[in-house]
């Protein structure tokens, strides 16, 4: 599994927003292209579409995802994206807590393994991937939040 943390100067509802809606992944994961079928809920698809090209329309490996739980607001809200191939399956997962009014921790996890591969052995294979591309997500979305509030 990988994870990354942060806390971020935004209220639990805000950070929850900002992180949950997949559309946001494609300006923090490289080389990406996001599509959903609207707002973060159960039952959202969303499809990731990674390589050299996709954010230019061409094609690159294809995450499918449904979103299998949002909770209300509350102390600790969990967004979980159930990933069904076809390369890539598992789940993901994020996490908001409210600290403050201003401030939320956030935890991204990311439980993930290669769909035509023993599980143990697909994780493996991409764990020093995903860690990377947690803690780089969650690192821009911390980097663009700092960025918007020092502009205001």
């Amino acid at each position: 599994m990988s994870r990354a943390a942060r806390t971020l100067p935004l209220s639990a509802d805000e950070a929850w927003d900002l992180l949950t809606d997949a559309r946001n992944h494609a300006r923090w994961v490289p080389l990406t292209r996001v599509e959903t079928d609207g707002p973060p809920r159960v039952g959202t698809r969303i499809r990731a579409t990674s390589g050299p090209f996709a954010r230019r329309g061409a094609p690159g490996i294809v995450d499918r995802m449904v979103i299998t739980r949002a909770d209300p607001p509350g102390a600790t809200r969990v967004a979980v994206f159930v990933k069904h191939g076809p390369v890539l399956l598992g789940e993901a997962r994020i996490e908001v807590t409210a600290l403050d009014d201003a401030h939320a921790r956030v935890l991204w996890s990311e439980d993930v393994y290669l769909a035509h591969l023993p599980v143990g052995f697909g994780r493996a294979l991409l764990r020093p991937f995903l860690g990377l591309m947690v803690r780089g997500a969650l690192g821009a979305a911390a980097r663009e939040v700092d960025a918007t509030h020092r502009l205001s």
